[in-house]
């Protein structure tokens, strides 16, 4: 959005939920939007870019807020069935309730959905998903209270990302992991089923909306959120953690937990009686994966005849609790016969995240990847809490057909770090912002429909806790990131027509660049983090946002979208830094295409129903020498619908939806990260049978 991007590494745009936030987007205890709402319960995304709402409440909002809006219940009594089966085994399910009004000012809905399926790739991925939610609403003469609870539990087998573009041109439908388990450890660490993601969570907030007066209206919420689960990873050996002297490895043989951050080696294969064995001197293994050629410490050919190989299964477990307010007011005025608005609020959070590791032995490494329940080893054990604060007022004055607004806003964030292993001192960051500062101004001009406008705002990501993780970081260098963004457009409003033209410049600074040891020389498992962190410079980007939507007649819609943006890197000051981080003052930014484009036209009948949508992405660096560029693409979708509703006297509602994703079987990279980037998916068809009651 703008030159700002979420994804594995990189968590600068906000996430809420009905405006309560989704406190971080990052892996570790973060949880991304669809673990709050089911897509078929979402009633509208409210978009706000870099300059536009001061209010929104998120920890990573450099480049804006995107807040989800669930629908509210329906007036009437409704019953709605939805099934949905596709290619790769996707199935979906999805039951939803609507009470109608009651207890003459109240209505609620409650659902559920169930969905599955495997990967694309190998098709041996287990992914599942449940999700629970319900949402109550009682309208009074003054305003509106509403709750709202979501369980979600999701469990996933993960893709690998792609580590250079010859990989890409030689293997395009392929991220080399494995569907089948071969017992040797070297192969079996890319075993998709050991990739896994799980998590859970549950948030439930209560809001309410009153006009206290005919010019002041106040609005709030309470709300409360939990997230617990665990990323998996199968290391190809034993870590060495517990000095056994003559006897065998108690890592193999079980039995003991040792708890702490200290390891004296690896153990690769084993004999009957769990002592360590080491391979045959001068043995050369043929062993070859993605991460390379093998050593010969893996290769069970360089080890003597019942040697058995040893894995390990490591969980990193994650766990989050937060539970904060917010609270809203707007007050209507006259200031020497001029309209005024004046919008002030506060938000606080308290929150708590819990991580820790755990190592499992895989109980049989030739067969599968089943582990011992008990851990051999505990790596390490931390806490970190939060507390946030903000508050933020805006006045806004209107002069004839001329707005005119300005705002300031402050963010209070403190981060602790505990070690309850105790090995490592403890820390804390205090990330408070400086008085952030916004203005704007919307004309209306002569032309009817037709508006100036332009904004500048001042933003803040607060240093986040997983930039505590690793013990070793100096913490005195590492500075929030702030952005300053600049925008001025034009935009009509008409019947049939609205467009909109948006120039943009933005100014990041401080931005901590995540530095992935995951690379094509293969992973480090047993690295504390994932990574190293640096405040390396910034970024500059300018660009132009054009949008259009036109209904052509009364079935016709058309819509269009272009995007041009030229986005580089800002210097460290330091060219020796610079050299060491690759980082090239001037280099495209990574992931962020030059061009973007969106053309979608939709058709509606008396009965049926159907769309075309082609999204055009540039030209997009992978890495921060600009040695690799995943190159443009284009990918259309299709559907095509029927509506049934006078099909019986019992049903109010009867639709069935054909949907084809990348309808050209377009091969490309899509997810771009620091070094890497995700295959994009190929063709895949989906049908949904929707029965309302």
């Amino acid at each position: 959005m703008r030159g700002f991007t979420t994804s594995l590494d990189e968590q600068q745009i906000g996430t809420a939920i009905d405006g309560i936030p989704n406190g971080g987007s990052g892996y570790g205890g973060g949880s991304k939007a669809n673990r709050f709402v089911d897509p078929a319960n979402i009633g509208g995304i409210e978009v706000s870019q870099g300059t536009a709402d001061i209010a929104s409440r998120s920890h990573e909002a450099l480049g804006g807020t995107i807040d989800y809006r669930t629908d509210d219940p329906l007036d009437s009594s409704r019953t709605r069935v939805e099934v949905s089966l596709g290619e790769f085994d996707a199935q979906r399910l999805y039951l939803r309730y609507d009470t109608g009004t009651f207890a003459e000012n109240t209505k609620a809905w409650i659902s559920y959905s169930n969905q599955q399926a495997t990967d694309w790739i190998t098709e041996t991925a287990e992914n599942e998903r449940e999700h629970v939610a319900a949402k109550l609403v009682a309208t009074y003469p003054a305003g509106t209270i509403k709750g709202y609870v979501s369980y979600d539990d999701i469990h996933e087998d993960n893709y690998q990302r792609i580590f250079s573009e010859a990989q890409f041109a030689q293997f395009p439908d392929t991220d080399f992991l494995t569907g089948e388990w071969t017992g040797i450890p070297y192969i079996d660490q890319l075993y998709r089923q050991g990739w896994s993601t799980l998590r859970e969570n549950l948030l439930a907030y209560a809001q309410f909306d009153f006009d206290i007066t005919d010019t002041l209206n106040v609005q709030g919420g309470y709300y409360f959120h939990t997230n617990e689960g665990r990323g998996d990873w199968v290391p190809p050996y034993l870590v060495d953690v517990t000095d056994d002297g003559e006897n065998g490895q108690s890592e193999f043989l079980g039995g003991s937990t040792a708890r702490t951050g200290r390891s004296s080696g690896l153990i690769y294969f084993v004999d009957a009686d769990g002592n360590a064995l080491t391979p045959a001197k001068g043995c050369e293994s043929q062993i070859v994966t993605i991460y390379g050629p093998a050593d010969s410490q893996y290769d069970p050919s360089c080890y003597a005849a019942g040697a058995i190989p040893v894995m390990s299964y490591r969980h990193t477990h994650y766990e989050k609790e937060r539970a904060g307010f917010t609270f809203d007011f707007t007050h209507d005025s006259t200031i020497a016969g001029l309209d005024n608005e004046l919008r002030g609020g506060f938000w606080y959070e308290d929150a708590t995240r819990d991580e820790h590791r755990d190592w499992h032995k895989i109980t049989d490494a030739t067969r599968g990847h089943g582990f011992d329940s008990t851990p051999y080893w505990v790596q390490y054990d931390r806490s970190y809490p939060q507390v946030t604060n903000k508050w933020y007022l805006q006045d806004s004055l209107t002069i004839d057909s001329l707005t005119l607004s300005l705002g300031a806003k402050q963010f209070l964030v403190d981060v602790e770090r505990d070690d309850l292993f105790h090995e490592t001192p403890d820390a804390d960051v205090n990330s408070d912002s400086d008085i952030l500062l916004s203005a704007g101004l919307v004309w209306e001009t002569p032309m009817a429909g037709t508006e100036v406008f332009a904004g500048y705002a001042e933003n803040f990501k607060a240093i986040g806790d997983d930039i505590l993780e690793r013990p070793q970081s100096d913490l005195d260098a590492i500075e929030p990131e702030t952005s300053e963004s600049i925008e001025l457009g034009l935009r009509y409003a008409g019947d049939a027509l609205s467009a909109t033209a948006t120039y943009f410049q933005n100014d990041f600074k401080n931005r901590i660049i995540f530095l992935d040891n995951n690379t094509v020389a293969g992973p480090s498992y047993l690295i504390g983090t994932n990574g190293s962190y640096f405040n390396a410079g910034g970024i500059e980007s300018d660009g132009l946002e054009l949008l259009l939507d036109y209904n052509i007649n009364e079935s016709l819609n058309l819509y269009a979208s272009y995007t041009m943006i030229d986005a580089g890197y800002l210097g460290t000051g330091d060219a020796a830094v610079d050299e060491a981080l690759d980082l090239v003052p001037g280099n495209d930014v990574i992931g962020i295409a030059d061009q973007l484009a969106v053309v979608g036209l939709d058709w509606t009948s008396e009965r049926f129903y159907g769309g075309l949508s082609a999204k055009f992405t540039g030209d997009r660096s992978v890495n921060l020498a600009n040695t690799w560029t995943a190159e443009s693409y284009v990918v259309a979708d299709a559907y095509l619908g029927v509506n049934l509703s006078s099909a019986s006297d019992y049903l109010s509602n009867v639709n069935l939806n054909l949907v084809v994703n990348n309808l050209f079987d377009e091969e490309y990279l899509g997810t771009v990260v620091a070094g890497g980037a995700w295959i994009g998916a190929p063709r895949t068809t989906s049908l949904s049978a929707t029965v309302d009651f």
